[in-house]
Formats: C-alpha cells, sequence, structure tokens
C-alpha cells in the first residue's frame, strides 16, 4: 500500500521522525514557526511549510498526496499549553485563548480531507474539554472508528514520568493502540538515555558536541546544586541557601524544583524551561549543572545525531529549548506509526 502522512503542528519533527521509523512516509510538515524548518528538514525526508493551521484549506493539503495513495493519514499535536495543568491559571490570557481553538481547526481539515486515518496527540487535561467532546462528535459524524487513551510514556520506552493523550481513528474499521512494551522493572531510565555523554560543567559546551551545552549557574545556585541530593528537594539544603518563597506556606508545596534526577529512573517530564536548574527537578543526577540541550533531546528520545543548530540562522537558547520542549518524543511518534501499520495489516 501507498501510505502518506501529512503532520499538523510539526516542530522540528519529532512525530514525522517516529512515524518515518515506523515505515511510514511523512511527505509534509506544517508549523507557524518557522525557526523549526532547519531541525525538521535535515533530519527528516519530508517538507517544512510555514503557515499558521487557521490559514491552510483542505484542497491544499489534498493536493499534497500522490494520485496513487491508497491511505492517507492526517495528523498532529495542536499546541497544548492552554490545557495543561500548569498554563490552566492563565486559561483567560489573550495568548491561550487564541490556541484553544487549534483543535477546532484540525478538525475541520479532517472533514475536508476525509483522510482514512487520523492521530493526534495532546496532554491528558485535554480529555476534560469541550473542544476535545466536539472534536470526538466530528470524527463520529464522519464515519471514524476511534480509539483514545491516556498513556503512560515509560510503557512505550520514552525515559519520562510523563502521561499523554493519545487518539487514533480510522475509517477501515476499529483501530486500537498497540499494546504496553515495558514493564516498571524494564522503563529506559536517565542513565541508559544520557549517562554515556561526556562529563561538561555548567555554563561550558561538549567540544565534540555544541548540543551538549549546560547553561551557566550563579554562585548560589551552585552551593544549592552540590548540596541537592538525586530525588531529592531544597529541604536538603542549609537554611540559608533556601529560597524564602519557598519557606512561606504557599510555596512548600513546590519540593520539585531545584532538584537532581535520578541515574536509575526516569527522567521529570521534559518542559520548554528543561535547561534551568530551577525550573523543576532539570539538575543532572551527578554534575553541579542542569542539564543540556542534548540530554533534553535525548529523554525527549531524539537520535544522539539529530541537528537541531543551523549554522547560517543560530537560534536562541530559549528558542531551542521551546523546540525541543514541545515536540513529541520521538519514540511516541514511532508506537503511533507501528499502530497504524498493525491496523492496516489486520484490516
Amino acid at each position: 500500500m501507498n501510505i502518506e502522512a501529512v503532520d499538523l503542528f510539526c516542530g522540528v519533527g519529532g512525530l514525522t521522525y517516529g512515524m518515518q521509523q515506523s515505515g511510514i512516509n511523512v511527505i509534509a510538515g506544517y508549523d507557524i514557526d518557522d525557526s523549526c524548518r532547519f531541525a525538521y528538514e535535515s533530519n527528516n525526508n519530508s517538507n517544512f511549510i510555514n503557515k499558521d493551521v487557521k490559514e491552510i484549506t483542505g484542497e491544499e493539503i489534498k493536493s499534497l498526496y500522490s494520485k496513487d495513495t491508497d491511505i492517507k493519514i492526517l495528523m498532529g499535536c495542536a499546541p497544548c499549553q492552554p490545557f495543561s495543568s500548569y498554563s490552566y491559571r492563565y486559561k483567560d490570557n489573550q495568548n491561550t485563548i487564541n490556541k484553544m481553538d487549534l483543535l477546532d481547526y484540525f478538525g475541520n481539515l479532517v472533514e475536508s480531507v476525509q483522510p482514512e486515518i487520523v492521530s493526534m496527540e495532546n496532554v491528558p487535561q485535554l480529555k476534560k474539554e469541550d473542544v476535545f467532546s466536539d472534536f470526538i462528535k466530528l470524527l463520529k459524524k464522519n464515519g471514524y472508528f476511534i480509539e483514545w487513551k491516556v498513556i503512560f510514556a515509560p510503557e512505550y520506552g520514552v525515559p519520562q514520568n510523563r502521561k499523554r493523550l493519545l487518539l487514533l481513528a480510522s475509517k477501515i474499521g476499529p483501530i486500537t493502540l498497540i499494546d504496553p512494551l515495558f514493564n516498571e522493572d524494564e522503563f529506559v531510565t536517565v542513565r541508559d538515555t544520557i549517562g554515556f555523554l561526556s562529563p561538561i560543567n555548567a555554563g561550558e559546551a561538549s567540544k565534540e558536541d555544541p548540543m551538549h551545552k549546560s547553561v551557566k549557574l550563579s554562585d548560589i545556585n551552585l552551593k544549592r546544586i552540590e548540596q541537592s541530593i538525586p530525588g531529592g528537594t531544597w529541604r536538603d539544603w542549609d537554611e540559608n541557601l533556601i529560597l524564602s518563597c519557598h519557606k512561606k506556606s504557599s510555596g512548600k508545596s513546590y519540593p520539585s524544583v531545584y532538584g537532581r534526577m535520578e541515574w536509575d529512573k526516569p527522567a521529570p517530564t521534559v518542559t520548554t524551561k528543561f535547561y534551568g536548574y530551577g525550573n523543576g527537578r532539570f539538575g543532572h543526577p551527578e554534575q553541579n549543572r542542569a542539564i543540556s540541550y542534548r540530554e533534553g533531546a535525548l529523554l525527549q528520545t531524539f537520535p544522539n545525531d539529530y541537528k537541531f543548530l543551523d549554522p547560517l540562522e543560530p537560534v536562541t537558547t530559549k528558542k531551542l529549548g521551546i523546540q525541543i520542549g514541545n515536540a513529541v518524543p520521538v519514540k511516541l511518534g514511532e508506537v503511533i506509526g507501528n499502530s497504524i501499520i498493525q491496523h492496516l495489516n489486520n484490516e
């Protein structure tokens, strides 16, 4: 069969790369952020199209598929920040409001293109939202068999304690996600994922890999991380190092910030600010620094040779963190692709 996929909200290509690893041809990826183009096209046999999903038409997408395509797939992860537990407190913010209807636009494109397969990935909190129930209703109205579930990422080879909502829909017949691949005693760990990289200091970069770079720490944060225990909290520090906000009752419920990861467990969820020691439990398990950009990418299951840095148009480190943190973990993309292949073989 000739199977072709289009990736909406493609970013730097985590979902595309994973799908291609499963054997599915992803012919194009759309994203509003043109700074993702270099990484997307340098690592994937696919075309990057810089466009807002609100401006894409169904006819445009249909024209991308080959005339002899047997199975058309439309997939994507609409920006999940409006629905994350962290951002939900800002749901009335205008920037958040502007993103909350992106799944509706995804649905409109599904209705126009009528692909045989639809895939969507997002944060678990989305299941509580009207925009998700409306998306399900639209799929049912258009004759799709649907499965969605909240999965635990380590069960599918992603070394992060994160949960994600995965949805698959098919016009061909009932479709299911493949069974979990790992039991708890088999989970991929931080050590498995980043333990082979050369040691670096805070503020330094590896001579072999400019992506293996850690941000500089202030003198007081160096003292804090020196006293940080893997899996511990800021409560392990000397009293004079504890931030005043953590001494208040309102701050006592945030023990994971300024923490170290543990070698032999999955990492915490990689966010867009994973490179900052104070932004979560992103301290290296052993070295006195936050994890590097390459380590963040590896925890997102990008291969070690994935190219992110365009020598002609360098991105800021903040932008690089956003690109990596917002990506769909490659292994989840591969799981989605393998689930689709299994479905087509069965049917």
